[in-house]
């Protein structure tokens, strides 16, 4: 008979260490590793329930097999720019899988089975400069991962010239970093299939979407008026209020066309917004200017503010004059624009603001106006001070 253990602050943490992290090895972190282990059949019930997802514990890691129900772009490896990279890493990922654990490989033999499998219109060629970069980020984060280690030799000076080699092994961790779908994957034609197969397997569909959106996302907006999802957020707000405050340090908000889980007390362990960059701590003051200024922007029934990107470098301009005072040197010294660009690229990756592609406007949206930030009442205006 298997022992549960009580959802406890430990089990607590246990959850987020699995949420924020793609997985946990035994060899980095025992400590984590073990933490989990002691509570495996209490999370595990958890997340199936809630979630419906996987947790796999294997003598050598453990992994949450995290499905969202929206991919994001967020959610992709943020060191890659360009799809070549992403096309790259799956090839000298199949590379690696077909290797043995401690099997040692050169790079040319790997640079040459990733030219064989490369599926892209135009074949690589390792004399290009970008190709060449696009499989250093590849490899970096094959290294990053552990699925790869590096034995001899530097791969970055493989950008400067084709004719480098590297000496690498491959790990214990290789075989398990795709997930296993219900089907072949070449079945498979589209990402929204995928999908679709993910959710034929489970049951209570609802809850579960539900979940995974509050728990995922930023922000969950309401869709339209008929959103089926939002509609059972606003129907079990209690319900979902009171369980996710049981076993996760959230607190859950709901309004009319927003729902959110926000963290009374910060933990490092969470991502959070904001964060500690100095962009946010602008971001909350321009929040609190545009609050102030009602008559200059005024919301629609959703709650979004639709503004041109002039009038967002005005707004940058105005909310520095009167606050840049405080903010760091960078931003002191950054014009209008530069300071508009880092804004809106911190606001589409939350969530609070997007690009209107019939308009060009920029929307934004209603959570914005949740988090506000001003200045101590006890703040001396100092000139220079950061």
């Amino acid at each position: 008979m298997e022992t549960v253990l009580p959802f406890d602050e430990k089990t607590e943490d246990a959850l987020g260490i699995l949420f924020e992290q793609f997985w946990v090895l035994r060899s980095d972190d025992p400590a984590a590793y073990h933490l989990i282990r002691e509570r495996e059949h209490s999370l595990k019930r958890y997340l199936s329930e809630k979630f419906g997802f996987d947790l796999i514990i294997h003598q050598h890691f453990i992994k949450l097999e995290k499905i969202p129900v929206d991919p994001k772009s967020w959610m992709g490896i943020q060191e890659f720019t360009e799809p070549m990279d992403y096309a790259v890493f799956c090839c000298a990922l199949a590379f690696s899988e077909r290797r043995s654990v401690d099997e040692q490989f050169l790079l040319s033999d790997l640079t040459e089975d990733v030219q064989e499998m490369y599926p892209g219109e135009f074949p690589l060629d390792w004399t290009n400069f970008q190709h060449r970069k696009s499989l250093v980020r590849a490899l970096k984060k094959l290294m990053e991962l552990k699925l790869i280690k590096a034995v001899d030799g530097e791969i970055d000076l493989f950008a400067a010239s084709e004719e480098e080699e590297v000496l690498y092994e491959v790990t214990v961790y290789a075989r398990y970093f795709m997930r296993s779908y219900p089907e072949d994957l070449f079945r498979y034609e589209t990402i929204e299939e995928i999908l679709v197969s993910e959710w034929s397997r489970q049951q209570d569909e609802r809850r579960k979407r539900v979940y995974r959106k509050l728990m995922f996302s930023p922000i969950v907006y309401r869709e339209s008026e008929d959103d089926p999802d939002f509609a059972y957020i606003r129907n079990f707000r209690n319900r979902l209020r009171d369980d996710l405050e049981e076993h996760t340090p959230f607190r859950l908000e709901v309004y009319k066309n927003a729902a959110l889980l926000i963290m009374p007390e910060r933990k490092q362990r969470y991502t959070l917004y904001p964060d500690q960059r100095g962009i946010s701590d602008i971001s909350l003051q321009i929040a609190a200017w545009i609050r102030l200024e009602k008559e200059r922007f005024q919301a629609d029934e959703r709650g979004e503010i639709r503004i041109t990107y002039s009038e967002a470098e005005q707004l940058i301009a105005d909310v520095k004059g009167e606050n840049g005072h405080g903010w760091s040197k960078q931003y002191r010294e950054s014009s209008a624009a530069q300071v508009t660009e880092e804004w809106l690229q911190l606001l589409g990756d939350w969530e609070l603001a997007y690009m209107e592609p019939e308009t060009d406007l920029i929307v934004l949206q209603s959570g914005l106006g949740r988090m506000i930030g001003v200045y101590p009442k006890d703040y001396v205006k100092e000139e220079g001070s950061a």
